[in-house]
């Protein structure tokens, strides 16, 4: 199975690296942009009995290493 893993800052941080790009687009005539948060995305190679046993096994690594969830939210896909 594969995870795909999104971690993104939660909204109210501060996201200087989005505001980087923000203001590069504009520089570079793209005027349409309102907002940019830059985030990962993490993909995992997994061995899993049932998309059950890998979200919850995936959720608990986001919990434990790949997201800090004190600043951090993220989103997991499974797919078969």
């Amino acid at each position: 199975m594969k995870a795909i893993v999104n971690v993104y800052l939660k909204e109210g941080v501060l996201d200087p690296q989005g505001k980087t790009v923000h203001h590069a687009l504009d520089s570079l005539g793209f005027k349409g942009v309102n907002d940019v948060r830059v985030g990962k995305q993490i993909v995992l190679d997994l061995e899993a009995d049932s998309l059950h046993e890998a979200q919850k096994e995936v959720e608990e690594m986001c919990e434990t290493l790949l997201a800090n969830t004190v600043i951090e939210d993220y989103t997991v896909e499974i797919a078969p």
